[in-house]
């Protein structure tokens, strides 16, 4: 796995955003989502010090996340029932997806905005919304204002780790350690974002 981030790490620009995008469309596609590390994948990218910075890696998440929900809603609009009650509904389990519906009804493009920072819910809300008819305009509006709320924290902490790494002697390579200490950075940040998050949305 080390010598995977190592690699990723060394990809040219142009290719190393083209599948960050990619991992984060993965990501953004229910089930298959739970499998793909993309914070890890973000805080790599970060880690890899390129001289396009942060702005880049904001765009590439954004842009995956975006195609990915995209995609969901879709699939949502065109067979939301149908998929509930096949397999795929199954795999996810209704009470998630009554969940998820529950959320939107109340809290709507609100909790579009919010998505990035709720897990497993993150890829079942675009879906969720589709079946509900909520106007695309409205989704991916709010949809790509919470990406890119999401993608300049994780940056924040990708770029805050590298400083860190680069105080350390003798650190090895800086994109796997910029994601190991990214992700501890991250789980104080963000469980304080998601308490917040309940308390505006619950």
């Amino acid at each position: 796995m080390t010598d995977l981030l190592a690699q990723f790490g060394q990809l040219p620009t142009t290719l190393l955003m083209g599948l960050l995008g990619v991992v984060m469309l993965a990501d953004a596609v229910p089930l298959l989502g739970v499998l793909v590390p993309g914070d890890a994948a973000v805080l790599a990218a970060v880690g890899a010090g390129r001289p396009v910075g942060g702005a880049a890696v904001v765009a590439a998440v954004v842009a995956g996340c975006l195609a990915g929900w995209s995609l969901s809603f879709l699939a949502g609009r065109l067979w939301g029932g149908r998929l509930r009650r096949g397999r795929l509904g199954g795999w996810i389990g209704e009470s998630r997806w009554a969940a998820a519906e529950t959320l939107l009804r109340r809290g709507g493009g609100r909790i579009v905005l919010v998505a990035p920072f709720l897990p497993v819910l993150n890829a079942l809300l675009p879906l969720a919304a589709g079946g509900l008819r909520m106007p695309y305009r409205r989704f991916v509006t709010c949809a790509a204002l919470g990406a890119t709320a999401w993608a300049g924290l994780y940056v924040a902490l990708g770029l805050a780790a590298r400083t860190l790494t680069g105080l350390l002697p003798g650190a090895p390579d800086p994109t796997v350690l910029t994601m190991a200490v990214g992700l501890l950075l991250a789980g104080p940040v963000l469980l304080g974002a998601r308490r917040r998050l309940r308390a505006v949305t619950g």
